[in-house]
């Protein structure tokens, strides 16, 4: 795995995974994304800063998963995608411990358009729960 990092951000090239990720935190906030070769090559630029390394990762990245304690309400995690710890086995996660429902982490996907990245999968991982509860009513 190849790392590129700066104040409160992180990106990673995993080459058995052929995958790019990255992490970024600061107080009250941690979030994990899947980003591209692109951004992973602009993030390696030593000109870049960290306001434009975190804009970069949050506006072009894919969320994977969100955990947020900042004092506005009680703590909470997001689970966008429940492989986040396989696409990041690198990354040191943090967990408020409460974490939203699938139906609640669906409904935030289709409502937030920061969040269009994630509607496919969430569509077909929600189509693929129906069926499975739909294939137990019948038994």
């Amino acid at each position: 795995m190849r790392f590129v990092e700066g104040n409160g951000w992180k990106a990673c090239f995993d080459e058995e995974q052929n995958l790019y990720t990255a992490e970024t935190s600061g107080p009250g906030a941690y979030d994990l994304y899947e980003i591209s070769v692109d951004i992973y090559k602009a993030l390696q630029d030593k000109e870049v800063s960290d306001e434009d390394a975190y804009r970069l990762i949050y506006k072009n990245g894919r969320h994977l998963y969100m955990d947020v304690n900042d004092r506005c309400g009680p703590p909470y995690t997001v689970v966008f995608d429940e492989d986040y710890t396989k696409l990041c086995p690198w990354a040191n996660i943090r967990t408020s411990g409460h974490v939203w429902s699938e139906e609640l982490t669906d409904a935030s996907v289709e409502l937030f358009a920061s969040e269009e990245k994630n509607r496919e999968q969430r569509r077909k991982k929600r189509n693929a729960r129906k069926a499975k509860t739909s294939e137990n009513t019948y038994e």
